[in-house]
């Protein structure tokens, strides 16, 4: 059984379900507009717990989402493939660095880290945490790691102050070097974690 059609594409904007009373949901939409997955975060675990699925009626589960730990500060979050059972691989939050400037680790499934994920600018990054959370969080993704990285993605808040929403880019990745299932749990994660705080 191979990959889904969702994690084929090279462009996706992920939006904030308006008016979700509790927990978190997302829509993802490919870049025709056409839903290619819709994300629920559960509400009320004391552990981060988000599906993804093929759509909103949520008759497929495509991946699983879960975080180890309780606190999240540098929490570490499995992603598994929920057809196959495959484990896709982990997203590491850098604690300390993310005070200042989010930083993620991109590990494999055997958790070797083969790429980062970084918020764009330090004094972008300090301005949205001291004075005001109106300039947009952008985010690129470097990969692969054993050759010190190369733009592969980006990850882009699109400016609305009441829609949390971003646009996920991985057209600098012609090759797929990225797994796009890690790529678009990763867009995910951050709308549910960082967007959370905004």
């Amino acid at each position: 059984m191979g990959i889904h059609g969702t994690f084929v594409g090279t462009r996706y904007v992920v939006r904030r379900k308006v008016l979700k009373l509790a927990g978190g949901a997302f829509h993802v939409w490919d870049a025709q507009g056409a839903l290619a997955a819709f994300s629920e975060q559960k509400a009320f675990k004391l552990k981060e717990d988000i599906r993804v699925y093929a759509d909103e009626a949520k008759t497929r589960e495509l991946l699983c989402i879960q975080a180890r730990q309780v606190i999240d500060f540098s929490a570490s979050y499995d992603i598994t493939d929920s057809t196959s059972g495959e484990k896709v691989g982990v997203m590491r939050r850098r604690g300390g660095r993310s005070l200042l400037r989010d930083e993620w680790e991109m590990l494999d499934a055997s958790e070797n880290k083969i790429g980062t994920l970084i918020e764009d600018s330090m004094a972008l990054a300090l301005v949205r945490r001291l004075l005001t959370n109106l300039v947009p969080q952008k985010y690129d993704i470097f990969f692969p790691e054993a050759t010190g990285g190369q733009k592969v993605g980006s990850i882009d808040q699109a400016f609305n102050p009441f829609v949390y929403k971003v646009d996920v880019d991985f057209s600098m990745d012609p090759a797929g070097q990225l797994d796009r299932r890690l790529g678009i749990a990763a867009a995910i994660l951050l709308a549910a974690i960082e967007g959370r705080q905004n």
